[in-house]
This record gives structure tokens, C-alpha cells and sequence, in this order.
């Protein structure tokens, strides 16, 4: 098994340098006529870029001082995405290449062979002219003709330009679009057993917050402002929370004081949480006066509640218990159940669940990573229905690793249970 770890590690470095070579080639090598300071800067910045985006990934999962996690973590993640789409721009721009070579083919003009003036019929044999008194000075030599650049090398430039510009405002757009804040997104799940009184109750879910060395208190401020403009009976805070401990993101937790809903907020663990010290994260969100469900039901009003933890905590003996959550409960009442990843919803269809809440996927957050998330989860995104139980998926409000998203917008759902008996 770990020979398998070994030659699979070797892989992905494999990959990686022919990635990153192949990126240099086109955005360096092929852009300049030598070597030269180009290209060894061009070479500096690819390698600095992945030492500092592997710095911000080993500082976080080792617990390194917090100021040196937010230090590297800007540049390194940033990296991150900004090699992505450098490496799909620079292969889009195979397809061009070509094209872009014919057309300054056909433009090109093309020069006119010289023809020499004929003499005219009868004219006299030239006779050399008398020699003048002073001679005139001798012309200064014309400065050499700067050689205009291939059209290899033009095409190269347009080519490497365009992939450059494209990337980073793929980047800035999808940074930006995570900074400013999720946006509200409503969606309206009718559910059979919900009794008339309870048609219209509004479940505000947020998921994927990932407070860290880069979204921080004021980002928090932003989460929890929208979900409070929402003005939910009840909040639910479906994991991934943090990436870090309490020590260092105590205070970018402490808005969520600050949630307001009627029937209250509520907590389950993420698998980051259990990267982050699960434990003190649930006795930190209780003392800010949210409450957790840690395999744990609570019977509201018109319908049950319930909460398992994350998976990831069976390596640490504290994983879902389905049973404790949801067995003796009485079965004609309705059952929303709060579980961080979508593939919990097989275990929530046998336990007869109505409605699984659910995050963790983030949608794919970098495009065309959703494709890959799509294949790692039942549900990638949205509303879906497993047998008698409906599984909804948000895409989460914050990001991991780079604060970008790309084709996966983050959201506050604002989940409206419809009775069917209304």
C-alpha cells in the first residue's frame, strides 16, 4: 500500500512540473527571442508561486503561528486558482495559435520584384561628370534596420497576453464575488407531513463559512448580516465553520452572536472542524449562543430537528450516530435532518428522514472543478429527492483555500417548507 502512495505521489509531481514547464514555455520561452531576464524571471515566479501556495497549505493543517498562516496564505492560494485558469487559458490558446498564424499570413504584403527603368531609344552612352572643385562629404552610414519579429514570435506574444489577462481577471472577478458576501438564494420544499401552521416557516442554511488566515471577522460580520436580513424562523449552520483553531479565530467567530431567528440557530459539525479541534469548536459556538446537534434531536413546534456529525469524526470516535439522532422519534411528524455531506442522505432515506440539509461541496467553487465534486457526491448543488427523502445542497458562503469562486456562486439559503395540506 504505501508503494502505491509513492508511485501515485510521483505522478502528481510528474504532472505538475510538466504542467508548470509547459506553462513557463508559452508565457516565457516562446514570448522572448533568447535567453535572458524573461525568462529566468518568468521561471522565479512559477517556482516562488508554488513554494508559497505549498507554505500556505502546510502551515495551515501544521498549526503554524497564525501571522505566518495569514502571510502566506494571500499569495499562496491566490496561486492556486491563478495557475489553474493560466494553464486552460495557455491550452485554449493551442486552438487560436494556428488560426491567428493564417490570418497574419494572409495580411502580410507582399514585396514587388524590382524592375529596372529601360533606357530610352537613341539616348547618348552616360559620360562621367567633371569633377568638382571640392568634394562633397561622405554621408553617415544608416543605423541598421531593427528586424521585425516572426510571425511565430507575434503570435506567440498575442497568444501568451491573452491567456495572462484572461486568468487574472477570471481570478479578480471570482475573489471579488467572494469577498463582497453571499447572495440570498430562496427555494421552496413542500413536505407532506408538515402541518398547515407550519406552511411558509423559513429555515435560513449556511454552510461553508471557512473562517481562516484570509475570510476573517469582517467577512463573519457579512454572513451573518444577510442571514439575519432574511429574517428566518430558525438559522442552520450545516458545518465547515472554520479552518483553524479557537485561539487564533475566536474573535472572526464572534458575530455569530449576532444570529437572530425565533426558534434559534443551530450547529453541526464539518469535517474541517475536525481539523480544527471539533470539541472546542462545539463548546465555542454553544458559549455563542448557537446549539449544537452532536448526534442529537430536537422536537420544535410542527417538526423535528435533528443533527449528526460529520464522518470524518469516526477517526476520532465522535462520527454520525443516525441511530441516536432519529430512532423513538414519532414517525407522522415531519424530520429535517442537519448533516454536512450529501452522500449522508443513504443513511437518512433508511431512518425515514423527510428533508437533509447540506453542504460541503461548494458547487465545485473553481469550475471545472464542480465535475470532479459532481463524481465525489450524490447531489453537487440544489434541490434533489432520494425515495421519499429530498436532500438540498447548498453551495456554501465562503471558500477554502483560494477566496475564489468560478462558475459556483456562494449562497445563504433561505429554505420556505410548504405544507401539502395547505
Amino acid at each position: 500500500m504505501v508503494i502505491v502512495y509513492v508511485l501515485l505521489a510521483l505522478a502528481v509531481l510528474a504532472v505538475l512540473v510538466a504542467a508548470n514547464w509547459y506553462l513557463w514555455r508559452r508565457l516565457f520561452r516562446d514570448t522572448t527571442t533568447g535567453p535572458g531576464r524573461a525568462r529566468r524571471t518568468g521561471a522565479v515566479v512559477i517556482a516562488g508561486g508554488w513554494i508559497l501556495a505549498v507554505g500556505a497549505l502546510v502551515a495551515e493543517r501544521a498549526g503554524a503561528p497564525f501571522p505566518l498562516q495569514r502571510v502566506l496564505a494571500w499569495p499562496g492560494f491566490l496561486w492556486l486558482a491563478l495557475s489553474v485558469y493560466l494553464l486552460l487559458a495557455v491550452l485554449a490558446g493551442e486552438v487560436v495559435r494556428p488560426l491567428l498564424r493564417r490570418v497574419l499570413e494572409r495580411r502580410a504584403p507582399r514585396p514587388a520584384p524590382p524592375t529596372p527603368a529601360p533606357a530610352p531609344a537613341g539616348a547618348a552612352p552616360s559620360v562621367a561628370p567633371a569633377p568638382s572643385a571640392a568634394p562633397a562629404p561622405p554621408a553617415e552610414p544608416a543605423a541598421p534596420a531593427q528586424p521585425a519579429p516572426s510571425r511565430r514570435l507575434l503570435v506567440s506574444r498575442v497568444v501568451a497576453g491573452a491567456a495572462a489577462a484572461a486568468a487574472v481577471g477570471t481570478v479578480g472577478y471570482g475573489t471579488y464575488g467572494v469577498l463582497r458576501g453571499p447572495r440570498v438564494k430562496r427555494v421552496t420544499v413542500p413536505l407532506a407531513k408538515l402541518p398547515r401552521a407550519a406552511h411558509g416557516y423559513r429555515i435560513a442554511v449556511v454552510s461553508d463559512i471557512h473562517l481562516g488566515p484570509i475570510l476573517g471577522r469582517g467577512f463573519a460580520q457579512t454572513v451573518v448580516d444577510t442571514v439575519n436580513s432574511t429574517r428566518p424562523d430558525l438559522i442552520a449552520v450545516v458545518g465547515d465553520l472554520v479552518d483553524g483553531s479557537v485561539k487564533d479565530l475566536g474573535p472572526a467567530a464572534a458575530p455569530l452572536a449576532q444570529l437572530e431567528a425565533r426558534h434559534g440557530s443551530w450547529f453541526v459539525t464539518g469535517n474541517h472542524e475536525y481539523f480544527s479541534g471539533a470539541e472546542q469548536w462545539v463548546a465555542e459556538v454553544r458559549r455563542l449562543g448557537l446549539r449544537p446537534l452532536e448526534n442529537a434531536r430536537a422536537e420544535l413546534p410542527w417538526f423535528d430537528l435533528a443533527g449528526v456529525n460529520d464522518v470524518t469524526g469516526e477517526r476520532e470516535g465522535q462520527g454520525p450516530d443516525y441511530a441516536k439522532a432519529l430512532d423513538d422519534r414519532d414517525t407522522a411528524r415531519a424530520c429535517v435532518l442537519l448533516a454536512h455531506q450529501p452522500v449522508q442522505i443513504h443513511e437518512a432515506v433508511r431512518h425515514g428522514v423527510d428533508l437533509q440539509l447540506s453542504g460541503h461541496t461548494h458547487g465545485g467553487q473553481l469550475w471545472p472543478g464542480n465535475f470532479i465534486a459532481a463524481a465525489a457526491n450524490p447531489t453537487l448543488a440544489g434541490l434533489d429527492r432520494y425515495g421519499d427523502t429530498q436532500l438540498y445542497v447548498s453551495r456554501g458562503a465562503g471558500a477554502w483555500g483560494p477566496p475564489t469562486r468560478v462558475g459556483a456562486p456562494s449562497d445563504v439559503t433561505v429554505i420556505e417548507l410548504a405544507s401539502t395540506r395547505a
